[in-house]
């Protein structure tokens, strides 16, 4: 039994295995991250498991879980150390091996087991790891139940009632893949490059791309998870810059770039041109919109206007909800307003019934592309793009801000923005429009321009995005309105990536 409450250690200490340390800003909004050997230790992670089968007891949901890890170093034992404390609170773990975290997603449905828990880090840097979990699929853990989760850890407040089970499931990536594959071919000839970053995509979808029929170029699709080019993020121009390479140089169709597990997909069109996620989510609106008039579509507030103001989705009468960044407040949004789809900036894109299931794979976003561009013979990528309304964009952009003060922060920011408005006052040069203030503040002015702050749900940063319709000089005011006031903050660092 470990001690009421947890002790608080440091790395590199005689207790170092010998006692659980896990940082408590390692449990997020949705998921949990930690910085693995100075935030967390194997103890600390067999803590996790045991609070994990813990909560899931006391939400009243039958101990029986799905677990997989990425192909990091450390994430195998990782994940046995976390199936260790899950079985000491009476779960019985169906292990799927080394997955991406839609597969994981996916086992709940194909082996009817109620709970996931998918060790993976994403696309965060080599030494960082962490947890995606659920208990209700399709959708994943939001703040409630993290926060219950950190309680039950931090407090060692542990229900280890026994009677759990280990199984391992051999072979599951061919069921997963059966199940994306076994489908009418993509009739239209398409070369494309798949984009995998050295992470754990790699293993899968080259082979599920070629089974559709698609000739395939894998880009980077050696597992190695010291990510020797760049970081296996969709949204990181260095991945799309290497993207947009390998299209010129091979003249493809289609690049489609995967995130470290595999539940992102970004894309680059035959031109080599570079296509914002959320820009991919309006041109997927326009399609499946023509197919199911009416529908109804969630979007982060990261993401372009254009789902608002767009003529042709207004048109076909679809219906846009803006709301809360992040894979579990998007999936849950989805699932309670009985929405089509949902988009992301980041690239999660969450389809329902009869596209998808409900929660983010980057192969079915992928198989949505290739089945839009199948669906549009007579149109390459490039001019299905070029049919958008014109806006000038930044990426997303993320400044350093310590866990421990970015919420702070960016409440702060919020203040000033909402009091300005409140007073009559402008912004880049504009009589502010609008304050939206459900994740952090996305604020519009008269022209339609608008830039967003938010805190980063899992890394120690501020998020933030402008767009405009007008022109890039008025984009670029408004990103130099928006560092203007994070920067009455001294707790902010410098930006990953600027305009």
């Amino acid at each position: 039994m470990f001690p009421r409450p947890l002790p608080a250690l440091k790395p590199n200490t005689h207790a170092y295995e010998s006692l659980p340390m896990v940082k408590p800003t390692g449990f997020r909004e949705y998921d949990a991250r930690w910085f693995f050997g100075e935030e967390l230790n194997l103890m600390g992670v067999q803590a996790v498991g045991m609070g994990l089968g813990t909560l899931i007891g006391r939400l009243g949901i039958a101990r029986e879980i799905v677990t997989g890890h990425d192909f990091r170093g450390y994430s195998a034992a990782i994940k046995m150390a976390l199936v260790t404390g899950l079985m000491a609170a009476g779960c019985k773990v169906h292990d799927i091996g080394l997955a991406m975290s839609p597969m994981a997603y996916f086992a709940q449905f194909a082996l009817d087991v109620p709970c996931v828990a998918m060790v993976t880090a994403s696309h965060n840097d080599n030494g960082w790891t962490g947890v995606k979990m659920g208990a209700a699929r399709p959708v994943t853990f939001g703040p409630e139940e993290m926060n219950a989760l950190k309680e039950i850890v931090l407090n060692a407040d542990f229900d280890l009632v026994g009677g759990g089970s280990y199984r391992f499931v051999p072979d599951f990536p061919e069921i997963y893949i059966k199940d994306l594959t076994e489908r009418p071919k993509i009739a239209r000839k398409l070369k494309v490059i798949a984009a995998c970053g050295n992470g754990t995509a790699g293993a899968f979808a080259p082979r599920i791309l070629e089974a559709l029929g698609c000739e395939v170029i894998p880009l980077d699709a050696e597992l190695d998870h010291s990510f020797p080019r760049y970081n296996p993020n969709p949204e990181d121009m260095k991945m799309l810059h290497a993207m947009a390479e390998a299209v010129k140089q091979h003249g493809a169709d289609v690049a489609l770039g995967f995130d470290g597990d595999g539940d992102r997909c970004g894309v680059v069109d035959n031109l080599g041109e570079e296509i914002f996620a959320d820009k991919i989510g309006v041109m997927l609106a326009r399609d499946l919109g023509r197919l199911h008039p009416g529908a109804q579509f969630v979007v982060d507030v990261k993401s372009t206007g254009l789902f608002a103001s767009d003529p042709a989705l207004r048109e076909l009468g679809v219906r846009t909800d803006y709301w809360k960044t992040g894979h579990s407040y998007i999936k849950r949004r989805v699932r309670d307003l009985q929405a089509l789809a949902g988009f992301e900036k980041s690239g999660h894109f969450f389809f329902n019934a009869p596209v998808g299931r409900g929660y983010d794979d980057g192969l079915v976003t992928a198989i949505a592309v290739l089945d839009m561009l199948d669906r549009n013979p007579d149109r390459s990528m490039a001019e299905l793009y070029a049919e958008l309304p014109r806006t000038w964009g930044t990426p997303t952009m993320a400044a350093h801000c310590a866990d421990e003060i970015k919420y702070d922060v960016a409440a702060r920011v919020t203040r000033a923005i909402e009091a300005l408005h409140a007073a009559g006052g402008s912004f880049a040069d504009q009589p502010i429009r609008d304050v939206v203030t459900v994740n952090g503040v996305r604020v519009t002015v008269a022209d339609g321009t608008w830039g967003l702050v938010r805190a980063s749900s899992n890394k120690p940063e501020l998020v933030v995005v402008c767009e405009s319709p007008v022109s890039e000089a008025r984009m670029r005011a408004m990103f130099a309105a928006i560092d203007g006031a994070l920067r009455a903050n001294p707790e902010v660092g410098a930006y990953n990536q600027t305009i």
